[in-house]
Parts: structure tokens; sequence; C-alpha cells
């Protein structure tokens, strides 16, 4: 049987949702990211190393698995955050987490990574999957990053392996796809410590870079 070609107009539906759910088709991708995305989230909160109490943020949020994750980790009095500019996903958010917005265990900012409304040393750790992709100045975005750890604070940015994805048609459209080493060299510019993880047993393989914001306190 002959394969009927995907018309290119809707990867570029796609690649503008990927960047920023909306609108009923929005829903529906959120769900695809939480779905795609649970492995290599769970893997990042993971590498915060959390004991419970931190203060701690997803930065491109998505579809929310990130806050799940991200507030079952600090149940002993921690506070999460999600930074979004989507306003769609962030109602989701609010939906999805009454309780946690009532009681200000879970505070939800419409922002980007380029603009973070928080202050200097703010955060005990933050995670950020996927969205890199979408970040115009990534120089810029990561020093606002790195802004906001506390000292001996972590940050985990996790990307797709980028040779797949520049393969995927979706990728084509709204998407930025860099070298793994171009990301994390623009870490260490910022003056984190950078741990390259891979996740093993995955395929295609996922990055994980972790963060370390040196203590100068020790």
């Amino acid at each position: 049987m002959a394969r009927i070609p995907v018309p290119d107009v809707l990867f570029r539906v796609l690649g503008r949702q990927l960047g920023g759910p909306s609108g009923p088709l929005g829903g529906l991708v959120a769900r695809m990211l939480n779905k795609g995305n649970a492995v290599p989230v769970a893997a990042a909160v993971e590498a915060l190393g959390l004991s419970g109490t931190e203060a701690v943020a997803d930065i491109g949020f998505g579809g929310g698995v990130g806050l799940d994750l991200l507030l079952a980790a600090t149940d002993r009095g921690g506070r999460v955050h999600g930074v979004e500019p989507s306003v769609d996903m962030l109602a989701r958010a609010r939906k999805a987490h009454p309780e946690a917005v009532a009681a200000g265990r879970l505070e939800l900012h419409e922002a980007t990574m380029a603009s973070l409304p928080f202050a200097d040393g703010a955060l005990d750790g933050w995670i950020t999957t996927n969205t890199v992709y979408f970040v115009d100045d990534l120089d810029v975005a990561l020093r606002e990053a790195a802004r906001v750890l506390a000292p001996g604070a972590r940050g985990v940015v996790g990307i797709a392996e980028p040779e797949w994805m520049a393969r995927q048609p979706f990728a084509r459209h709204g998407f930025t796809v860099r070298p793994v080493a171009e990301v994390v060299q623009a870490l260490e510019a910022t003056g984190l410590e950078v741990e390259h993880r891979t996740l093993g047993h995955r395929e295609p393989a996922f990055h994980l870079l972790v963060g370390i914001r040196p203590d100068v306190r020790s």
C-alpha cells in the first residue's frame, strides 16, 4: 500500500503547538507531552537530589507532569513554581492543582526562561525539559536561569538527541536544534559546573545536563 504523505501544514501546526500548547488542540498536545516526557522529566527531578523542603521550579512546564513530580518531591514543606508562557497551560495547571495553589505550595507564573520572576538565588533547583529549542538567545536564557539558583543548587536541562530531533518534520517549524556540546558550553559560561548524563536504554538518546552552582559559602 502506498504511503500517504502528511501535509507540511500539519507539521507546522504541531511545531507551533509544541512550542506553546493552546486552544482545543493544546489539551491534546499537553497529554501527549506528559506521556512522552514522563521518563526524562522524572529523571530530571531525581537529578535535583531534593530532600523535600526546597523551593524549586519547572521552567516551561507544558502539560504539567513536572509539576506533579516536583510537588511529590517537596512534600515536607517545600514550594513549587511553574513557569510557562502559555496562558492555556497555566489555566490547565491551576485546574489540576487547586489545593496546592490555594495553600501556596504551587505558584504559577506567566513568564519565559529569559525573564524569570525570581530574585537572585531564590531557588534551590529547577528543571527545564525539551524547552531550549524555543529559546531565541540561549546565552541570555541560561544566564537568567543560573541567576536564580542558590549556592550549591542545581538546574537540569533536558534535551533529546539533536541528530534525531533534527530529522523530525515538525522540528522544521519554530525549533532551534543545537548540539549538546553547545548547550553544555552555554551552561558553563554562566559559572555552573556541568555534569552530562544520558538516560540509559532509551532510543533516541536523551541528555540531562545538570548544572551545579558552586557553593561559595563552603
